[in-house]
């Protein structure tokens, strides 16, 4: 058997060696207090080798973990999914493969000491390392056989925990949950005690990513829908009519808050107000009447209907109100995802029809054109990052998103892309200022359009359309467990570079943090280092930086 040990940058696609980890400092791995530390071993077990003569396919190896630390380090097997579309047709040279096959993602937790490998390719071990105490550590790993009397390999991770902790992230950094993809995969009721668990669950598992604020389904989202379909709904706020007037319960809501509360949430954002590309139709919307619940609301109902209005000017007085009361944190709305400017009209006349009833509030929406931006129709727009050239140039400084479009140059968290590609965004995010930042998908298991739902772990792009992992970066595991992705971990690692940053600029002075990621003033959006080492070794630098500006 061979064996490397690596760090968690690296992608071990199964056919050569991965890259060995280059200590940094003294240690594989540091941080600060509650950051979360991963290291990698590869390990290959050669066909027809032992340690299990069973299987030719398969080798059975324990994992022993030592050291002072060991209770705290959790060990995940790194699982190739497959992936139809890895990359664009033309895409750039940075991508680690092109060719539809299977791809390392799916961290799978070991549920004892023992796991299964295939042999004859390069597998990987995810090991992280969970609230250690300050000060310097090492944690040995052993490979075994089954018996735990044979040593395969040994490795010992140096890893050193700072003794102070990051402050919370400061920006927004919001990943859209879809609450109907966990009552759907699982098969239980909308709104059940069942579906509340699970809401928890990958609520809690999206905080481990350092997600601050949530969509809230207060109606169903009218996201990636096909035109006259609907998905399954999910509505916080019940809805009834009687007599011509509306009256709300608002008890589903006071759930969902409270969960997120409790979680270490900081925003909401409440569900779109009008559908996808261009605002022309309503939500889906159920409305209960003495007749029984009836679909009132949906892609049948032109966003400008007056009884539409009607229910607005009823439900978001209400609505505002009970938030200022209930919610200490920051509320986001949308008027409509994604606007083109062939689209502005549409827009603009469903913005209208509630501008008086958000006065005052914050609203943000997904939009690529200055043009459009600068007519004021969006008050906050969110900028995709191969579009936000010219906001820059005119001196603004816009909240940003990615997406499947995001495909050539720019940071993407694709499976077939390097995990660097994932990490650089947050230090692109603090050299630019970014208030915010955007992502569509985090669990979002169906097809294109909501069609159909897909097994992620099964189909990885959505049906075929997207990208490989575009759509999600959560696995639905066995009994409503979580089961996190690579994309997921760096996507973490990548938010505590920002927090450390922003620490260090509050510490000494924005410039001279900056200066220590900017690549030599090349940073951008669209251009940046993928040299691994020099990524790590610029956020020992920060941290450097900010114990001798505490010490001092």
């Amino acid at each position: 058997m061979q064996t490397v040990l690596t760090d968690s940058l690296e992608k071990v696609l199964g056919e050569s060696a991965p890259r060995p980890a280059a200590p940094i400092g003294g240690a594989h791995a540091s941080g600060f207090l509650g950051e979360v530390l991963s290291v990698q071993v590869a390990l290959r077990a050669e066909e027809g080798e032992a340690p299990d003569p069973r299987s030719a396919e398969h080798a059975a190896l324990r994992v022993r973990l030592g050291g002072e630390i060991a209770d705290s380090a959790r060990v995940h097997a790194v699982r190739r999914v497959p992936v139809s579309s890895p990359a664009p047709a033309e895409a750039d040279e940075h991508y680690l493969a092109t060719a539809p096959g299977e791809y390392p993602d799916l961290l799978e937790p070991l549920g004892g000491e023992e796991v299964r490998v295939g042999r004859g390719l390069w597998e990987a071990l995810w090991i992280d390392v969970i609230d250690a105490p300050p000060g310097e550590h090492t944690l040995t790993l052993a490979l075994t056989d089954t018996t735990g009397e044979q040593v395969l390999a040994e490795h010992a991770v140096q890893l050193r925990v700072h003794p102070h902790q990051l402050p919370p992230l400061s920006i927004t950094n919001t990943h859209w949950f879809h609450a109907d993809s966990l009552s759907t995969y699982y098969d239980v009721e909308v709104l059940s005690p069942q579906h509340w668990e699970l809401i928890e669950a990958f609520l809690a598992s999206a905080r481990e990513m350092d997600v601050t604020s949530v969509l809230t389904p207060t109606w169903t989202p009218p996201l990636d829908t096909a035109e006259g379909h609907t998905r399954p709904f999910v509505q916080l706020i019940g809805i009834r009519e009687e007599e011509g007037e509306y009256s709300f319960d608002l008890s589903a809501l006071d759930r969902w808050l409270e969960i997120c509360g409790r979680l270490g949430f900081t925003g909401i954002e409440i569900a779109h107000l009008f559908t996808q590309w261009g605002a022309r139709s309503t939500p889906a919307i159920q409305v209960e009447t003495g007749s029984g619940l009836e679909h009132r609301f949906g892609w049948h109902v032109p966003a400008t209907s007056p009884e539409y209005r009607r229910l607005l000017e009823a439900l978001i007085p209400v609505l505002r109100a009970h938030l200022e009361e209930h919610w200490d944190g920051q509320v986001l709305w949308h008027i409509s995802d994604e606007p083109h400017e062939d689209q502005l009209d549409s827009y603009r006349a469903a913005k209208e029809q509630v501008a008086d009833l958000l006065e005052g509030a914050q609203v943000v929406d997904a939009l690529s054109s200055l043009a459009f931006a600068e007519q004021g129709v969006v008050d906050t727009p969110i900028v995709a990052t191969s579009h936000v050239g010219p906001f820059l140039e005119a001196g603004r400084r816009p909240w940003v998103y990615y997406c499947v479009s995001q495909n050539r140059d720019v940071a993407n968290r694709f499976i077939a892309q390097p995990s660097v590609r994932n990490r650089v965004l947050g230090r692109q995010l603090f050299a630019f200022d970014a208030p915010g930042f955007l992502h569509w998908g985090y669990n979002f298991w169906w097809a294109q359009f909501s069609l159909r739902p897909i097994d992620p772990f099964e189909e990885t792009c959505a049906g075929g359309p997207f990208f490989g992992g575009d759509s999600f970066a959560v696995y639905p595991g066995p009994e409503g467990t979580p089961w996190l992705s690579l994309r997921h971990r760096v996507f973490a690692q990548a938010m505590a570079d920002h927090r450390a940053l922003t620490w260090l600029a509050e510490l000494t002075d924005r410039p001279s943090a900056v200066a220590l990621v900017d690549e030599g003033g090349t940073l951008t959006y669209s251009s940046f280092s993928y040299d691994v080492h020099a990524h790590l070794e610029a956020r020992h630098a920060v941290d450097e930086r900010i114990r001798a500006a505490l010490a001092a």
